[in-house]
């Protein structure tokens, strides 16, 4: 099974291919405020410098937090893009061994569907001036 594994909650984002639980490739990069516009970049860089296309990709693993909202926010809204519109299960997991813990859970054919984050703590927001 290809996995492709994602993790936003920093400004270093990473994504990383596997197959099965082996690690095929991993890309890291400074995303800050431009994982956004980088992201798919990245995803793509990911799959052709290890020919594989988006058709290959058989399972989602993404980190749901704690971390970043902005960061888990978009890192989530694209892999459950992926996910639905590849029609692969997804798994979102959390702790140190997050990836393994997904990975596992994909190898035992559990799909979650919607990947929800956990941010740790309310999202700051300004309070109305009205």
């Amino acid at each position: 099974m290809i996995i492709i594994s994602i993790k936003t909650d920093t400004p270093v984002a990473e994504i990383a291919l596997f197959q099965d639980q082996k690690k095929i490739d991993t890309i890291t990069w400074e995303a800050h405020r431009q994982l956004a516009d980088t992201i798919h970049l990245k995803m793509l860089q990911l799959l052709e410098q290890n020919s594989k296309k988006w058709e290959d990709i058989q399972g989602v693993a993404i980190f749901k937090g704690p971390g970043s909202f902005t960061g888990l926010r978009i890192g989530m809204s694209v892999a459950n893009a992926l996910a639905f519109s590849l029609k692969v299960p997804i798994i979102a997991a959390l702790g140190e061994n997050w990836r393994q813990i997904a990975i596992k859970r994909l190898l035992n054919q559990e799909d979650e569907k919607v990947a929800i984050p956990e941010y740790g703590s309310d999202a700051f927001t300004t309070t109305p001036k009205k």
